[in-house]
């Protein structure tokens, strides 16, 4: 780039950075109805801005606003990427979450490429480290997003792996490099990517992690890291790295989605070792009942509510409304399309939990059930999900 070139660019990045930050600030003002029109639009008609709108929609925190709205205007093939371990059953925010959040970068061209991280979950130890039972959980995970309604079309499943043996020598010198550039301090520092702290007793392979994780990204050649808040660390330490390395690289946009808690009280996150802390994609109709009827739900406190949690990020998004049956008596039959409009209702004392608790749970079964006839009705993903339920999870 030339000295003029260079300069130019600087004067400009002011004026972008305050119409990224206007454009966020719209996007925050849209409603889920207005969401969900625009992924009704064809592709081509879709503005600038209605792109910016669906691809900021995603994330709870953009990293940077500018960088993403830039990209969208100016890059044709745009590569968004997630890498998940193989390590048991998906829970319901892993399924549905991450189904919505694909199908509005989709619809905006990004290509979207999952990182089947089986090699990760040895790593980890998840599945007792058994590569075999980790590379079957990964077929099945595949299996539930195609039933759950994904749009496959611009979406790609990549075994690690398979990719890293077909191109060992660009992987590990990335790695290798990654790990040079930063000290052991700011790799434990990742180690909550992997539901780890850094001061448990970890294994060198669980040091050695964060580098592969942040070697992904360059490797994929992805342009958005499109994950949970919960794996913030390493996609920055990416960010860090494209100053560092030499030749410099382009950052990634961090684009995070929020994490959903567990439904038992305290629970900050799902966990796949516990049944009872989440909904899981192929649960019956009367676990997911049983499951919702025992969550954490205190009468008008909306903060730290896990069922008011699941229908802001689940049902409204999915459903574009949540209706509650209830007696007149109790106020009567009512639909929600705003969580605002619900959550007022709520810490009013105008929607108790007795009534609030039933209607989830008939909305998740109703998303859930096309999942469930793919894996009745489907002999070989039938087979998997057998499979899988044998198999002991570990964390």
């Amino acid at each position: 780039m030339t000295e003029a070139a260079a300069a130019a660019e600087a004067q400009e990045q002011p004026q972008q950075q305050a119409v990224a930050e206007a454009a966020a600030a719209a996007v925050a003002q849209l409603s889920i109805k207005e969401i969900n029109e625009l992924l009704k639009k064809p592709e081509a008609e879709l503005t600038l801005d209605e792109k910016f709108a669906l691809c900021r929609s995603v994330g709870e925190e953009c990293i940077q606003e500018e960088e993403l709205r830039r990209m969208l205007e100016k890059k044709p093939h745009i590569v968004a990427y997630d890498g998940f371990e193989p390590s048991g059953r998906m829970h319901i925010a892993q399924g549905v979450l991450k189904a919505l959040n694909v199908n509005k970068l989709t619809k905006c061209g990004v290509t979207f490429k999952f990182w089947v991280a089986d090699w990760f979950a040895q790593l980890n130890n998840k599945m007792g480290g058994d590569l075999k039972k980790i590379q079957v959980v990964g077929r099945y995970l595949v299996e539930i997003w195609k039933a759950v309604g994904m749009n496959m079309d611009r979406v790609e499943f990549l075994s690690a792996s398979e990719e890293i043996n077909k191109r060992p020598d660009e992987y590990w010198t990335l790695v290798m490099d990654i790990a040079r550039k930063n000290n052991l301090k700011r790799i434990l520092r990742c180690t909550q990517i992997m539901g780890r702290s850094e001061n448990d007793d970890l294994s060198a392979s669980q040091v050695f992690y964060p580098c592969m994780q942040a070697a992904d990204i360059f490797f994929l050649k992805a342009d958005i890291c499109q994950l949970g808040l919960d794996q913030r660390k390493v996609n920055m330490l990416a960010r860090e790295y494209c100053d560092d390395c030499k030749p410099k690289r382009l950052k990634p946009v961090i684009l995070s989605h929020p994490m959903m808690p567990g439904l038992l009280e305290g629970q900050e996150k799902m966990s796949k070792s516990d049944p009872n802390s989440a909904i899981f994609m192929e649960d019956s109709e009367q676990e997911v009942k049983t499951k919702i009827k025992k969550a954490f739900c205190p009468p008008q406190q909306v903060a730290g509510n896990p069922c008011l949690s699941y229908v802001q990020h689940i049902v409204l998004p999915w459903c574009e409304k949540f209706e509650v049956e209830r007696a007149e008596a109790n106020g009567g039959n009512k639909t929600y399309s705003t969580f605002e409009e619900l959550t007022a209702d709520y810490e009013s004392g105008a929607l108790h939990p007795a009534d609030l608790k039933p209607a989830l749970a008939k909305h998740l079964n109703a998303i859930l059930q096309p999942v469930r006839d793919h894996f009745e009705n489907n002999a070989e993903a039938k087979a998997l999900l057998k499979q899988v339920k044998s198999f002991k999870v570990t964390k």
